[in-house]
């Protein structure tokens, strides 16, 4: 993933795309800063899936930024959000979308054999580790809830 990353930003600079660039950079210093607090705590350099999760988060934070900058009229930084978006989506894995979602689910239920909105978070522990940066964990989480609930 980081080397992915890097060869992404190295082409971008030859090509003096501004906005790929400073987005690709913010995405290698966000990555950098994970290494630094994971090493804090005894631990190695983040793993593939950690990156996902960094990567999928960095998304949700533009994707609010952008609603908030539309509200206010603001287009020309609601347009930067959603450029900034798509390039961090390009290192994601495809996401899953409707009955995708409903089928990883349920799959998720049936293999930890939940029963009840107790067992919600062995659930979602089985979908974060299969679907890591595939999904919307917000929007799964409430499936799950209603599955079970």
């Amino acid at each position: 993933m980081r080397d992915t990353i890097n060869a992404a930003l190295k082409v971008a600079t030859k090509a003096q795309d501004k906005r790929r660039v400073s987005t690709l950079r913010m995405v290698s210093a966000a990555i950098k800063d994970r290494d630094i607090a994971a090493r804090g705590t005894g631990k190695g350099e983040a793993s593939d899936a950690e990156l996902l999760d960094l990567l999928a988060k960095m998304i949700k934070q533009r994707e609010e930024s952008q609603k908030i900058y539309a509200d206010a009229g603001r287009a020309e930084l609601a347009a930067q959000e959603r450029e900034e978006i798509a390039i961090i989506r390009e290192f994601l894995p495809a996401q899953l979308f409707g009955a995708d979602i409903d089928k990883a689910v349920a799959d998720a239920v049936a293999e930890a054999g939940a029963m009840s909105v107790k067992d919600m978070g062995k659930v979602m522990a089985v979908l974060k580790a299969r679907y890591a940066g595939q999904m919307d964990f917000g929007k799964a989480g409430a499936l799950v809830k209603a599955k079970l609930g």
